[in-house]
Protein backbone atom coordinates (compact mmCIF):
# COMPACT_ATOMS: atom_id res chain seq x y z
CA UNK A 1 0.00 0.00 0.00
CA UNK A 2 2.49 2.10 1.10
CA UNK A 3 4.70 1.79 -2.22
CA UNK A 4 1.39 2.57 -3.99
CA UNK A 5 1.13 6.11 -2.33
CA UNK A 6 5.09 6.71 -4.16
CA UNK A 7 3.65 5.40 -6.88
CA UNK A 8 0.58 7.73 -7.32
CA UNK A 9 2.51 10.93 -6.11
CA UNK A 10 5.23 10.55 -8.23
CA UNK A 11 2.86 10.06 -11.17
CA UNK A 12 1.07 13.46 -9.79
CA UNK A 13 4.45 15.16 -9.18
CA UNK A 14 5.60 14.65 -12.87
CA UNK A 15 2.73 15.18 -14.35
CA UNK A 16 2.07 18.67 -12.79
CA UNK A 17 5.65 19.82 -12.66
CA UNK A 18 5.95 20.78 -15.94
CA UNK A 19 2.43 21.95 -16.65
CA UNK A 20 1.29 25.31 -15.83
CA UNK A 21 -0.69 23.83 -13.33
CA UNK A 22 1.62 23.87 -10.03
CA UNK A 23 2.69 20.97 -8.99
CA UNK A 24 3.53 22.48 -4.87
CA UNK A 25 -0.02 23.37 -4.98
CA UNK A 26 -1.11 19.95 -6.02
CA UNK A 27 0.75 18.40 -3.42
CA UNK A 28 -0.19 20.46 -0.70
CA UNK A 29 -4.10 20.30 -1.69
CA UNK A 30 -3.31 16.23 -1.66
CA UNK A 31 -1.86 16.33 1.99
CA UNK A 32 -5.14 18.44 2.66
CA UNK A 33 -7.32 15.67 1.59
CA UNK A 34 -5.72 12.59 2.27
CA UNK A 35 -3.17 13.85 5.73
CA UNK A 36 -0.39 11.15 3.85
CA UNK A 37 2.76 11.14 5.97
CA UNK A 38 4.36 10.86 2.33
CA UNK A 39 3.19 14.26 1.95
CA UNK A 40 4.45 15.44 4.99
CA UNK A 41 7.70 14.24 4.08
CA UNK A 42 10.31 16.87 2.81
CA UNK A 43 12.44 13.56 1.58
CA UNK A 44 9.75 12.82 -1.13
CA UNK A 45 9.58 16.42 -2.53
CA UNK A 46 13.67 16.26 -3.30
CA UNK A 47 13.20 12.73 -4.33
CA UNK A 48 10.42 13.29 -7.15
CA UNK A 49 12.16 16.85 -7.96
CA UNK A 50 15.32 14.99 -8.54
CA UNK A 51 13.26 12.94 -11.64
CA UNK A 52 11.60 15.86 -12.98
CA UNK A 53 14.50 17.41 -13.15
CA UNK A 54 16.54 14.22 -14.91
CA UNK A 55 13.33 14.07 -17.43
CA UNK A 56 13.76 17.84 -18.57
CA UNK A 57 17.54 16.98 -18.56
CA UNK A 58 17.44 14.39 -21.26
CA UNK A 59 14.84 15.82 -23.19
CA UNK A 60 16.79 18.79 -23.43
CA UNK A 61 19.88 17.97 -23.85
CA UNK A 62 21.23 18.61 -27.04
CA UNK A 63 20.46 22.53 -26.64
CA UNK A 64 22.24 22.56 -23.16
CA UNK A 65 25.39 20.93 -24.59
CA UNK A 66 25.12 23.21 -27.20
CA UNK A 67 24.35 26.26 -24.76
CA UNK A 68 27.34 24.54 -22.59
CA UNK A 69 30.16 24.30 -25.44
CA UNK A 70 28.96 27.75 -27.50
CA UNK A 71 29.53 29.72 -24.11
CA UNK A 72 33.24 28.20 -23.34
CA UNK A 73 34.01 28.51 -27.70
CA UNK A 74 32.93 32.57 -27.21
CA UNK A 75 35.31 33.13 -24.19
CA UNK A 76 37.73 31.65 -26.00
CA UNK A 77 37.57 32.68 -29.76
CA UNK A 78 35.19 36.11 -29.33
CA UNK A 79 33.21 34.44 -32.76
CA UNK A 80 30.41 35.89 -33.36
CA UNK A 81 28.64 32.14 -34.29
CA UNK A 82 28.79 31.23 -30.55
CA UNK A 83 27.64 34.98 -29.32
CA UNK A 84 23.83 33.72 -29.12
CA UNK A 85 24.54 30.98 -26.66
CA UNK A 86 26.84 33.13 -24.79
CA UNK A 87 23.95 35.52 -24.17
CA UNK A 88 21.67 33.35 -23.26
CA UNK A 89 23.66 31.35 -20.82
CA UNK A 90 23.55 34.69 -19.06
CA UNK A 91 20.53 35.17 -19.43
CA UNK A 92 19.65 32.18 -17.98
CA UNK A 93 21.59 33.16 -14.81
CA UNK A 94 19.47 36.84 -14.41
CA UNK A 95 16.00 35.25 -14.65
CA UNK A 96 17.54 32.67 -11.55
CA UNK A 97 18.83 35.60 -9.45
CA UNK A 98 15.54 37.25 -8.05
CA UNK A 99 14.21 33.71 -7.06
CA UNK A 100 17.46 32.10 -6.24
CA UNK A 101 17.53 34.86 -3.66
CA UNK A 102 14.21 35.55 -1.91
CA UNK A 103 13.31 31.74 -2.08
CA UNK A 104 16.01 31.80 0.65
CA UNK A 105 14.20 34.30 2.67
CA UNK A 106 10.54 33.07 2.03
CA UNK A 107 10.65 29.45 1.78
CA UNK A 108 10.43 28.82 5.69
CA UNK A 109 7.62 31.18 6.00
CA UNK A 110 5.46 29.98 3.14
CA UNK A 111 5.53 26.55 4.46
CA UNK A 112 4.42 27.68 8.02
CA UNK A 113 1.13 30.10 6.96
CA UNK A 114 0.10 29.22 3.48
CA UNK A 115 -2.85 27.35 3.84
CA UNK A 116 -4.62 25.80 1.09
CA UNK A 117 -7.46 28.17 0.39
CA UNK A 118 -4.88 30.23 -0.20
CA UNK A 119 -3.33 27.34 -2.46
CA UNK A 120 -7.31 27.83 -4.20
CA UNK A 121 -6.71 31.55 -4.45
CA UNK A 122 -3.59 30.97 -6.20
CA UNK A 123 -4.50 28.54 -8.52
CA UNK A 124 -7.03 30.70 -9.40
CA UNK A 125 -4.83 33.90 -10.13
CA UNK A 126 -2.75 31.30 -12.57
CA UNK A 127 -5.82 30.60 -14.51
CA UNK A 128 -6.34 34.35 -14.72
CA UNK A 129 -2.54 34.92 -15.47
CA UNK A 130 -2.70 32.49 -18.43
CA UNK A 131 -6.28 33.90 -19.75
CA UNK A 132 -4.29 36.85 -20.44
CA UNK A 133 -2.18 35.82 -22.55
CA UNK A 134 -3.80 32.92 -24.58
CA UNK A 135 -4.52 35.22 -28.01
CA UNK A 136 -0.76 36.50 -27.60
CA UNK A 137 1.79 35.14 -30.08
CA UNK A 138 5.24 37.92 -29.96
CA UNK A 139 7.93 38.46 -32.12
CA UNK A 140 10.94 37.93 -30.35
CA UNK A 141 13.64 34.78 -30.53
CA UNK A 142 16.37 34.00 -28.33
CA UNK A 143 18.72 35.81 -30.22
CA UNK A 144 16.58 38.99 -29.39
CA UNK A 145 16.19 38.40 -25.99
CA UNK A 146 17.36 41.40 -23.57
CA UNK A 147 18.50 40.99 -20.24
CA UNK A 148 15.53 43.43 -18.90
CA UNK A 149 13.59 40.50 -20.24
CA UNK A 150 15.39 38.18 -18.69
CA UNK A 151 15.00 40.05 -15.03
CA UNK A 152 11.39 40.96 -15.36
CA UNK A 153 10.80 36.79 -16.59
CA UNK A 154 12.82 35.82 -13.54
CA UNK A 155 10.56 38.40 -11.04
CA UNK A 156 7.56 36.48 -12.55
CA UNK A 157 9.21 33.14 -10.94
CA UNK A 158 9.87 35.10 -7.78
CA UNK A 159 5.34 34.81 -7.62
CA UNK A 160 5.83 31.49 -8.25
CA UNK A 161 7.53 30.72 -4.80
CA UNK A 162 3.67 30.87 -3.60
CA UNK A 163 2.08 27.48 -4.11
CA UNK A 164 -0.99 27.74 -5.95
CA UNK A 165 0.91 29.50 -8.61
CA UNK A 166 2.87 27.95 -11.58
CA UNK A 167 6.35 27.92 -12.27
CA UNK A 168 6.46 27.52 -15.28
CA UNK A 169 3.01 29.45 -16.17
CA UNK A 170 4.12 32.38 -14.52
CA UNK A 171 7.59 32.54 -16.25
CA UNK A 172 5.59 31.79 -19.88
CA UNK A 173 3.24 34.60 -18.81
CA UNK A 174 6.41 36.36 -17.79
CA UNK A 175 8.02 35.63 -21.49
CA UNK A 176 5.24 36.42 -22.94
CA UNK A 177 4.16 39.59 -21.73
CA UNK A 178 7.59 40.86 -22.95
CA UNK A 179 7.02 39.93 -26.66
CA UNK A 180 9.01 36.30 -26.55
CA UNK A 181 7.06 33.90 -29.10
CA UNK A 182 5.90 31.04 -27.71
CA UNK A 183 8.53 28.60 -28.02
CA UNK A 184 10.96 30.82 -26.70
CA UNK A 185 8.95 31.90 -23.52
CA UNK A 186 8.44 28.08 -23.09
CA UNK A 187 12.36 27.31 -23.74
CA UNK A 188 12.99 29.90 -21.54
CA UNK A 189 10.87 28.63 -18.60
CA UNK A 190 12.25 25.53 -19.06
CA UNK A 191 15.51 26.49 -19.22
CA UNK A 192 14.84 28.34 -16.08
CA UNK A 193 13.91 25.11 -13.75
CA UNK A 194 16.75 23.66 -14.35
CA UNK A 195 19.18 25.93 -11.97
CA UNK A 196 16.38 26.58 -9.89
CA UNK A 197 15.74 22.34 -9.53
CA UNK A 198 19.58 22.26 -8.65
CA UNK A 199 20.19 24.65 -6.08
CA UNK A 200 16.85 23.07 -4.46
CA UNK A 201 18.33 19.29 -4.74
CA UNK A 202 21.63 20.86 -2.67
CA UNK A 203 19.73 22.10 -0.51
CA UNK A 204 17.98 19.58 0.58
CA UNK A 205 20.77 17.33 0.08
CA UNK A 206 21.61 17.23 3.76
CA UNK A 207 18.41 16.41 4.96
CA UNK A 208 18.11 13.51 2.98
CA UNK A 209 20.96 12.11 3.97
CA UNK A 210 20.49 12.77 7.66
CA UNK A 211 17.05 11.38 7.28
CA UNK A 212 16.35 8.56 9.61
CA UNK A 213 14.12 7.20 6.96
CA UNK A 214 15.75 6.69 4.19
CA UNK A 215 16.89 3.44 4.23
CA UNK A 216 13.74 2.16 4.91
CA UNK A 217 12.07 4.10 2.38
CA UNK A 218 14.51 3.24 -0.49
CA UNK A 219 12.45 1.40 -2.85
CA UNK A 220 9.67 3.36 -2.56
CA UNK A 221 11.76 6.71 -2.92
CA UNK A 222 12.67 4.90 -6.42
CA UNK A 223 9.72 4.10 -7.73
CA UNK A 224 8.61 7.21 -6.84
CA UNK A 225 11.66 9.17 -8.43
CA UNK A 226 11.30 6.65 -11.71
CA UNK A 227 7.80 7.53 -11.89
CA UNK A 228 8.05 11.34 -11.72
CA UNK A 229 10.64 11.28 -14.18
CA UNK A 230 9.17 9.66 -16.65
CA UNK A 231 5.47 11.22 -16.55
CA UNK A 232 7.49 14.62 -16.28
CA UNK A 233 9.34 13.54 -19.79
CA UNK A 234 5.77 13.29 -21.68
CA UNK A 235 3.88 15.94 -19.64
CA UNK A 236 6.71 18.23 -21.01
CA UNK A 237 6.13 17.01 -24.62
CA UNK A 238 2.58 17.88 -24.13
CA UNK A 239 2.94 20.99 -22.96
CA UNK A 240 5.66 22.09 -25.89
CA UNK A 241 3.00 20.85 -28.40
CA UNK A 242 0.16 22.73 -26.39
CA UNK A 243 1.91 25.90 -26.55
CA UNK A 244 2.61 25.44 -30.49
CA UNK A 245 -1.00 25.03 -30.89
CA UNK A 246 -1.83 28.09 -28.32
CA UNK A 247 -4.08 26.38 -26.28
CA UNK A 248 -2.97 27.50 -23.01
CA UNK A 249 -6.92 28.02 -22.50
CA UNK A 250 -7.34 24.64 -21.32
CA UNK A 251 -4.72 24.88 -18.37
CA UNK A 252 -6.58 28.54 -17.45
CA UNK A 253 -9.82 26.72 -17.39
CA UNK A 254 -8.29 23.96 -15.50
CA UNK A 255 -6.84 25.94 -12.62
CA UNK A 256 -9.78 27.89 -12.68
CA UNK A 257 -12.09 25.24 -11.62
CA UNK A 258 -9.96 22.90 -8.96
CA UNK A 259 -9.05 26.76 -7.65
CA UNK A 260 -12.31 27.74 -6.89
CA UNK A 261 -13.32 24.16 -5.72
CA UNK A 262 -10.67 24.52 -3.13
CA UNK A 263 -10.85 27.74 -2.42
CA UNK A 264 -14.51 27.36 -1.46
CA UNK A 265 -14.01 23.55 0.59
CA UNK A 266 -11.18 24.91 2.59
Amino acid sequence: MLLLKYLILGIIQGFTEPLPISSSGHLRIFKSLFNSEVLSDMNFEIIVNFGSLIAILILYRKEIVSIIKDFFMFIKTKEKKYSVNYKYAWLIVVGTIPAALLGLFVKDFIEEYFTTKLVGLMLIVTSILLFMIKDIKGKKEKKDMTYLDALKIGLFQVVALLPGISRSGATVVGGMKSNLTRETALNYSFMLYIPISVASMVLGIKDLITAGNIGALAIPYLVSMIAAGIVTYYAAKLFIDIMKKGKLIYFSIYCFIVGLVVFIIF
